[in-house]
């Protein structure tokens, strides 16, 4: 077996260290199979992860409303549409290996016990999918969620606002008529500065 990836994988790296229990690099097709049954498994504990990640966000997100926790949605977001297609890629490789009239089928010589580890592998695998539709979802809900609490907060912020402005717009028409160039009351008068002032307030 060769395999090429770009950085250290620990789907190859638990062959190498030993951690798989069983394997002989001499039966072929079961090794195949016993790497993609650890790399499905990898999956599933990296959407657990995720899903860990996902419910620390939310606790934030009630705690406070930053960016910061809206970047790393997006972030989860995206890995889980990574997730999505190398699954999916994934799941019609290992189609095509149970297929019996399949150019590759002829090429791998199966056993019973081949074909029970990729049965079982196809089956974690559509698990994996299935957690990675319903994670992508409750990330969905969440981030309609976080931009309804923001235009809510926004709309209660603005509603202050707007209220202040109104009540500042008084004192000013107030001051704005005794500061015209024409005669207004109190004018002459010791008090009158002190008396617009109070009205104003």
């Amino acid at each position: 077996f060769v395999t090429v990836c770009l950085e250290n994988n620990t789907v190859i790296q638990k062959f190498i260290n030993n951690n798989y229990a069983s394997f002989q690099t001499y039966k072929k097709t079961r090794f195949l199979f016993q790497i993609l049954s650890t790399a499905s498994s990898s999956f599933l504990y990296f959407l657990q992860q995720i899903y860990k990640k996902t419910d620390g966000i939310e606790t934030q997100v009630r705690k406070s409303l930053q960016n910061k926790e809206l970047f790393r949605m997006l972030e989860l977001q995206k890995s889980l549409t990574y997730f999505n297609f190398a699954l999916h890629a994934n799941e019609n490789v290992m189609e095509r290996l149970m297929l019996r009239n399949s150019p590759i089928h002829t090429l791998l010589k199966m056993y019973e016990e081949d074909e029970d580890l990729l049965e079982d592998v196809i089956i974690e695998n559509k698990q994996a999918l299935e957690m990675v539709e319903i994670y992508t979802n409750i990330l969905m809900s969440m981030m309609d969620s976080f931009s309804s609490i923001i235009s809510n907060r926004l709309s209660q912020i603005m509603k202050f606002l707007t209220s202040v402005t109104i009540l500042l717009a008084v004192p000013t028409l107030i001051f704005s008529l005794w500061g015209i160039n024409v005669p207004v009351p109190w004018e002459s008068s010791e008090i009158g500065f002190a008396a617009v002032t109070l009205l104003g307030l």
